[in-house]
C-alpha cells in the first residue's frame, strides 16, 4: 500500500492512556511517565476535550506535589480547539491538519467518540514504511493504576 492511500485509522495508535478533566497535573504526569507517552488525551467519557502534552505539564509546574494535586488538568487545556480527524481521513490531510494547528498529535474520532490518536511519530513510521499491524479495536484506558492513601494501622 502506498503512503498516499493510507488513512488515519491505518496509522493511529489504538491503545490510549487518557486522563479525565478533573484529575490533577500530578496524576497526568505520572500516567505519562508510566506509559512512556508524550500526549495525553483529556476526555469526558469518550468525548475529547483536548490533548495535554508533557511540555504543557512541565511548563505549568509550580510548587510541589501538594500544589499540583490541588489543580485540575482542565485548567491546562488550550483555549483554541485542536482539530480532530475521522478514521477515513487520508494521511496527507492528517499531516496538513497537524501543520496548520502547529501540533504533533491529533485525536481520531468516530460517531461514538475517541478511537485513536495519530502522532507525528505515527506519520513518520508510515512514510518510512514501518507500519505496525492493526491491533484490532481501539482501547481507551482511563488509568493504568489506582492510587489509594496508605493509612496507619490502629493498634489496640
Amino acid at each position: 500500500m502506498t503512503v498516499e492511500a493510507l488513512t488515519a485509522e491505518q496509522v493511529m495508535s489504538r491503545v490510549l492512556v487518557v486522563v479525565k478533566p478533573d484529575e490533577s497535573p500530578l496524576m497526568a504526569w505520572e500516567l505519562m511517565r508510566r506509559a512512556d507517552v508524550h500526549h495525553l488525551p483529556v476526555v469526558d467519557g469518550r468525548h475529547v476535550l483536548g490533548i495535554l502534552t508533557r511540555e504543557q505539564v512541565a511548563a505549568s509546574w509550580s510548587g510541589g506535589p501538594q500544589e499540583q494535586s490541588g489543580r485540575q488538568v482542565r485548567t491546562m487545556l488550550r483555549s483554541e480547539r485542536r482539530p480532530v480527524v475521522g478514521p477515513e481521513t487520508p494521511l496527507a490531510r492528517v499531516a496538513a491538519a497537524m501543520l496548520n494547528a502547529e501540533c504533533d498529535a491529533l485525536p481520531v474520532v468516530d460517531a461514538d467518540g475517541l478511537i485513536g490518536m495519530v502522532t507525528a511519530r505515527d506519520v513518520l513510521m508510515a512514510v518510512a514504511g514501518r507500519l505496525r499491524p492493526a491491533e484490532g479495536a481501539g482501547e481507551v484506558v482511563t488509568g493504568m493504576f489506582h492510587l489509594e492513601p496508605v493509612l496507619p494501622h490502629k493498634t489496640r
